[in-house]
């Protein structure tokens, strides 16, 4: 692996979009009981149907696993998929894995964003800072080191030079030292290779993530966003749905087209039950409420940030999660409408929900390299990423 002293848009590289061809997907095997129950056995079930999904669409994936869970995984998974073993802790590779970049000659790099608990609300974040670089490493990819904080999480490109972002998430300072939306379009420019970036100015209400735009709001193609929608104006989510919905009323994208919102409603509002926050570590995100007691006639149990904007989608599948029964058909609906040239998939992923993520969220899409019309003397050269 070579780590690059310059930029990806110096040179020439840009972030595709999910939709474009992709070479394959990284995820990562739950295993953490801070945010997830059960020593995280029922999240790993479902990691693992999701994981088998994917394989199964077509596309290459690796699951990354510490030493102690690799016989577990590789039981769990099906035989096409690639067990490796990688030290990581939290378990979403949206946001610790690098983000690759493309250019027009066939080669692609790696951007490692630097990584600190989401502005340092987990633990053990240094660890994860470390995943991207083995990654690349692993794939013999260019690494660039971009300096700052970032997930994955936190934006989402159109492939044609547009980004979507949350001030709520790019604007805190416990993730960078006094932020400007100046400072940050600059950054995503150089590092993602991004013209013009669209700000919404939350995220989805009570995220741990503290307002990741892939829970909120997302491309579905240039020129289209999805947004999470409630009409419920009683919901705490209203006011952000609003506030986004305004936020990008008669905006333009980079190529100067109006953006057409398309709303997914929201699931629930949904809540842990108590046998789901029985067994994580006390200071997980989703802890009770101050008013939870035993003199409480109706306890106040953690609420989810649920969405079924945060689906992982390749060339021609799209994977959302299933998390509600009264709005799960229509949610589903919504998506074939949205995206008709794709096999609409739905899986239950509650206990991917509980650590505080979902399907985009636990995958990190490897953008396919385009291939030059004559080979280029360049140490990136084009490989199959398993």
């Amino acid at each position: 692996m070579r780590t690059l002293h310059s930029t990806p848009a110096a040179d020439g590289f840009r972030m595709p979009a999910e939709w474009e061809p992709h070479d394959g997907c990284w995820m990562v095997w739950p295993q953490n009981g801070y945010v997830w129950r059960e020593g995280a056995r029922p999240a790993q079930r479902a990691l693992a149907a999701l994981a088998n999904a994917v394989v199964d669409s077509g596309e290459d994936v690796t699951v990354t696993v510490t030493g102690d869970q690799y016989a577990h995984a590789r039981s769990s998974l099906d035989a096409r998929v690639r067990v490796v073993e990688t030290t990581s802790w939290l378990g979403w590779a949206r946001d610790n894995a690098p983000t690759f970049v493309v250019d027009d000659t066939g080669r692609r790099r790696g951007v490692d964003f630097a990584f600190n608990g989401y502005g340092n609300r987990y633990p053990y974040w240094a660890t994860d800072d470390q995943y991207a670089r083995k990654v690349l490493d692993l794939t013999a990819t260019g690494r660039y080191r971009a300096p700052l904080v970032l997930e994955g999480g936190a934006f989402h490109v159109d492939g044609e030079g547009t980004a979507l972002v949350t001030a709520e998430t790019l604007l805190d300072p416990a993730r960078n030292d006094m932020p400007t939306r100046t400072a940050m379009e600059e950054l995503l420019a150089a590092y993602l290779g991004i013209t013009r970036t669209v700000w919404i100015e939350w995220g989805l209400t009570h995220d741990a993530t503290r307002g990741h735009v892939d829970n909120m709001a997302c491309f579905a193609a240039p020129g289209v966003v999805c947004l999470t929608w409630t009409d419920d104006t009683r919901d705490a989510q209203y006011e952000r749905s609003a506030r986004a919905l305004a936020d990008l009323h008669d905006t333009t994208d980079a190529q100067g087209r109006p953006l057409r919102v398309e709303k997914l409603p929201l699931p629930g509002p949904l809540h842990a039950t108590e046998d789901e926050i029985q067994g994580t570590d006390s200071h997980t995100p989703y802890t009770k409420s101050p008013q939870h007691s035993q003199h409480s006639r109706q306890p106040q149990l953690p609420r989810l940030a649920a969405s079924y904007a945060n689906f992982y989608l390749t060339a021609d599948h799209l994977f959302a999660p299933l998390l509600d029964p009264e709005h799960d058909d229509e949610a589903l609906t919504r998506l074939a409408q949205i995206f008709p040239d794709h096999t609409i998939v739905g899986l239950p992923t509650r206990e991917l929900l509980l650590g505080g993520g979902n399907i985009h969220c636990a995958t990190q899409h490897i953008p396919a390299r385009r291939r030059p019309l004559t080979a280029t003397a360049d140490d990136d050269h084009p490989t199959k990423s398993r």
